[in-house]
Order: C-alpha cells, then structure tokens, then sequence
C-alpha cells in the first residue's frame, strides 16, 4: 500500500503539494491526471525518493521495489533480449549467484528463490514482451546500438515490465507507441500483478487499463474510482453542484447584508440586525471552482478546391530500393477525414510522406491539384524546433512582413500567451512545443492536413481541443495515431496499410481493435488445423535444449550439496549431547535443499517433455 500523508513541497518558492494526501491499495492500478506543471512528475520523483519533502510523508510496505522509465537504454553492442533480462536485476543477481555459491544453505535459498520467481521462463516473457512493443525475434537478438532513441525508450519499458516492481510507476508510456504497441500495453497493464500509477493524456489507456484516477489539482490529491470517463463525469457534477452552493451561499449573504444595512441604524431592529451580522461572521466561505483556462486551436480556413485535390493510379513509392507501397489507386477530397491504419513497418508513415510531396513516385502517376497547399505534421518535427530561438522568432521567420501584434495573435490562436511567445523554446513544455509544431503546418492555411501521431505530449484538453478544431477544418484531413478516442471522433473513413497495399478498411475501429488483439491468423490456422504443433525454428529448439542443461546442471549441483549434506548427518559427532541445536540447523539445511531438489527436478522433468514433444513434432 501506498500511503501519501500531508504532503507538501515547492520549487523555487512555487508550492506544488500543500498538505496533499492519498492512498494507492496495493495492486490497484491508477491513472494520475492533473493540468501540465501541477506536479505530476515531480510527484513521481519524490515517490522514488529523488527529491525530499518539504513535509508529511509518503510510505510504501519495507523492501517494496519502484520502478519506471526514467530514460531511454543506452546505445551499445548488447542486444535488446539481454537487455531486458539484465533490467531485472535480483534475477541476474541470483543466476549468477548460484554459479559461483558453495554454501549449501545458500545454495537451496538460491534456488527456492529463482523458482519463486519463475526466472526459468524469463526468457520467454521477455521476448513476449518485447514481441507486444513492436520487435519481431530477429530484432530482439540485435543490438541495441541499431535503434533510435524512440525505439530504446521501448526496450526501457519493456525492461521495467520485465523487471515487475512491486510499485510501477510510468510517465507518458504510449508516446513513443504505435496504436498496436499502445492497446498492447493497455492489456498488459490491466493484468499487471501488482501496483500502478500511470500518468496518461490517452483517454483509452485511462478507461480500459485503470480502475481509479488519482487528480492533481490546486495542490491537492483527490481519488475517483473508476476510468477516465467516470471520473470526469463525476468531478463535472461536483463542480456544478460546488458552484450552485456558492451561488445560494452568495444570495444568502446578499439578504442578510441588505437586512443588516436597513436596520442596523433602527433601535427596534437593532438586535435582529447584529444577530444577522453575526450568521455573516460564522458562515463558512464557498468559493465556486475556477474554470479552466480553456484550451484551443485555430486552423485558418482554406478556399475550396475542386475534387479531387489528389488522384493516384498505379503508384508505386519506396526509398531508392525495391518499392515499400505499390499498385496505388486512391483518392482524396477536400472533406474527407481518414485515419491510417496499419501494424507498424507496413508503411503509414511512407505513404503520409508520399501524400505530403516528400517522396516522388517510382511508377505509376500521382496528380495533385495546381493550387493545392499542404500541411505536414510530424513527431520529429518537434525535435527539430530551434530551442535557443522563441516561438514569436519561429513565426517571424515564416512571416517576416506580418505586424508582431497578429503574429502574437497566431501564437494566441494556438493557446500560447504572451508568457510563452517570448520563452526560449527549450524552456517549453513538451505539449507547448507540439502546439508550435501545429502551427507551423497549418500556417499557409493547407487545404491538405497530414497529421503524424499530433497528440504526444497534448494533455487531454488539448486533445478535446484538437478534436473540436479539426471537425470544424474545412480541409482534407489524414491522421496517424494511437488515440483511438482521437481517430474515432475525427476520421469517417479507415484506409488499412497492409502487405504493400493501401485499401478503405471494411470494419470500424473497435473491429479493428479486435483484429489486432486477436491471435495472428497464422496461429488460429495452425491450432485448427493441426492436432500438433508445428515443429519449432530452430531458435526455438535451441533455446528449449538450452533450457534443459540448464535445469540439468541445478540438478547436478543441488545433488552434490544433499551428499554433503547427508554425509554431514550422517556424522556421530552431531548426536553428542550438547549438539542439538547443531543437529537442527543441519536438518533445516537438508530439508530446504530436498525441496529445492523438488523443484529442480520438477523444472528438468517439464523442460525435458517440451524438448522430446518439439523433437517429435
């Protein structure tokens, strides 16, 4: 259990908790929320214990472990399956203990501890898990010096994941996910075996993989039990009801006041009057909620163009080898909303290039309207913004002969104050720089809109700002996302990126969902088909003989240790009198190693059964 208790702490004078208090039950899984800069991360951190508090306490059950991602893996020559099994460190920590171990009590606590820990089929959950956030076998056996810092911030996760804290705690997890990553994660959550606290803006992970949030705001913690939806529903109503009390509250004092006023002068009212002024002094302030600072987007609006503003037939594109997408023929129209879908490697981002005149065609024709203008959003784009330079700087460079005034009325548009306007942007925050990003994409007013994964880093009034801006666009629109609440509310048509082919998508998003969920076709194929199982790669069987040595040598060892053992109480000497507390602890350290032999000899028996049932397929 976690327990927060009166917690309070500033930074640089500014307070951030203020006698704030909560408690997590141990397994439960929590969605923290709360407005950007309330303190999210800095509450994480004083969790782990990076930063002290300025008072309370937050306590967690002794030897509880915390974990998170706190960082990218580093960029080196260790694949990503090793690394993951690395990041679990009392199993690492005990394998190689039971190598070098002579004490046979050790030995047999050793052990009975890795068999508590199921670390004989670590590497089969690592590889399971790595496998759900996006790398296939081969690349798992790669080394981690082969991917970009996006891709090592997966293989951090998927440490963690691995590793199973008693108490984890993850910041923004599906911002470096694809959609299929992202519902991936989603389930792995909902079944995590012990505690969690997410911060999250995507509102499906919030509603399908927690069952409480947990709010930050105006220095205070409040937990709602529920999904993201319940607890919103549930804080509108006692917002509402919070400012109709302060409104009644209000005429109540406004009555009393006009009595007090009228009377207070009068002899015969006198005494009513000062008892009135009294009910005044006593009546305990309600202040009605403040509302939030309302988040928005304004995308100028374009002129309208002819249909299509894009045709293709028979196009083929790649990047100079063999072509990536091909036999392409499809159109778009200026009202149109279309969500890509599509596993990751199958093209999406290829085909948003292609759209967005960023990659020529290899065969095959592409005609776009003669005036047509397109805005292009990436992710990377993000990371490419000047962080010594300010936004209004970034803006001036696009429109060098625009009044300061309206170029400030654009960053305005896109919820960025005058605060913001002159902050250098390595100052910004993540979604401040994002909603720049926009910006400059929808500057020239696109008739075309090509958004890749846009709300990373937006908090969910910004999303909902998001929503509501592009269903009013009166442009075209082509979306790249895992928020499936974004793709459902915005896209009305699907086009799936599949085997090198682009298609309209015959289902909706939740069928969809269930198609990537499901077992792969492949796997359903083979189970109705074959009473057997398929004979394994040759990785597998690799890995299951592996297994057996290694069950094989736990054996070996733990027989050594019981002959020694035996020989020890086999000894006269310990019978003496005098000896018996001698005699005891023997007979403990014989009992704890004929269990673990148990176990060892269990794990051989089922590892040989695997490998002769894979031979035999």
């Amino acid at each position: 259990m976690l327990r927060i208790s009166d917690i309070s702490f500033s930074i640089e004078g500014r307070p951030l908790f203020a006698g704030a208090s909560a408690t997590i039950p141990e397994g439960h899984k929590v969605g923290l929320v709360g407005p950007n800069g309330a303190g999210k991360t800095t509450l994480f951190r004083l969790i782990r214990g990076e930063l002290t508090l300025d008072g309370g306490e937050i306590s967690l059950p002794s030897r509880a472990k915390v974990g998170g991602v706190a960082q990218e893996v580093p960029s080196s020559s260790t694949s990503l399956l090793d690394t993951v099994l690395a990041a679990d460190e009392e199993r690492a920590g005990l394998l190689a203990e039971a190598e070098s171990a002579t004490d046979p009590h050790r030995i047999a606590e050793v052990h009975a501890r890795l068999a508590d820990i199921d670390a004989w089929s670590g590497e089969a959950r690592a590889s399971s898990i790595l496998r759900g956030l996006g790398f296939d076998t081969e690349a798992q056996q790669r080394p981690c010096s082969d991917f970009s810092g996006g891709w090592r911030m997966r293989v951090a996760l998927a440490g963690v994941l691995f590793a199973q804290p008693d108490l984890l705690l993850l910041d923004e997890p599906t911002n470096y996910l694809d959609l299929e990553g992202a519902l991936w994660l989603e389930q792995y959550l909902a079944r995590y075996p012990h505690t969690v606290i997410v911060i999250s803006h995507d509102r499906d992970l919030l509603n399908r993989a927690v069952g409480a949030i947990l709010h930050l705001e105006d220095k205070q913690l409040t937990l709602y039990q529920g999904g993201y939806d319940t607890f919103a529903r549930t804080r509108r109503l006692r917002r509402e009801a919070q400012a109709a009390q302060a409104k009644k509250q209000e005429a109540r004092r406004a009555h009393l006041q006009s009595f007090v006023d009228r009377f207070r002068a009068k002899a015969t009212k006198a005494k009513q009057a000062q008892a009135r002024v009294k009910m005044l002094e006593k009546m305990e302030p309600i202040t009605a909620p403040e509302e939030a600072a309302k988040q928005v987007f304004t995308f100028p609006a374009p002129e309208q163009l002819s249909p299509p503003i894009i045709a293709m037939e028979g196009a083929a594109v790649g990047y100079g080898g063999p072509a990536i997408l091909k036999r392409l023929n499809l159109r778009i129209d200026q009202d149109d909303r279309i969500a890509l879908l599509g596993r990751n490697g199958e093209g999406k981002s290829t085909l948003s290039k292609l759209l967005a005149d960023k990659l020529d065609v290899m065969e095959g024709k592409i005609t776009r309207s003669s005036k047509l203008r397109i805005g292009y959003f990436a992710q990377h784009q993000v990371d490419e913004l000047d962080l010594a330079e300010t936004p209004l700087t970034h803006l001036r460079r696009e429109r060098p002969e625009e009044h300061p005034s309206k170029l400030r009325a654009r960053l305005a548009g896109f919820g960025l104050g005058a605060d913001q306007a002159e902050t250098n942007v390595g100052k910004l925050s993540g979604g401040q720089k994002a909603r720049l990003s926009l910006l400059l994409a929808t500057l020239d007013a696109p008739h075309l809109l090509i958004l890749d994964e846009p709300t990373n880093h937006l908090d969910i009034e910004s999303r909902e700002a998001l929503v509501t801006a592009l269903t009013e666009y009166s442009g075209a629109v082509v979306l790249v996302s895992h928020d499936m609440h974004l793709l459902g509310l915005v896209a009305d048509r699907l086009w799936l990126v599949k085997g090198g082919a682009v298609a309209p998508y015959q289902g909706d998003l939740e069928s969809y969902r269930a198609e990537l969920l499901a077992p792969a076709p492949e796997e359903r194929a083979a189970k109705a088909a074959a009473p057997k199982p398929a004979k394994p790669s040759r990785d597998a069987m690799s890995a299951l003989k592996r297994e057996v040595r290694d069950c094989e040598a736990r054996v070996e060892k733990l027989t050594e240790m019981l002959e020694k053992l035996d020989a020890k109480l086999a000894d006269p000497a310990l019978y003496e009198a005098g000896k018996a507390s001698d005699l005891a602890v023997w007979q403990a350290k014989h009992a704890e190693a004929t269990q673990a032999m148990e176990r060892a000899e269990a794990l051989w028996m089922a590892a040989l059964e695997k490998l002769e049932a894979a031979e035999q397929g």
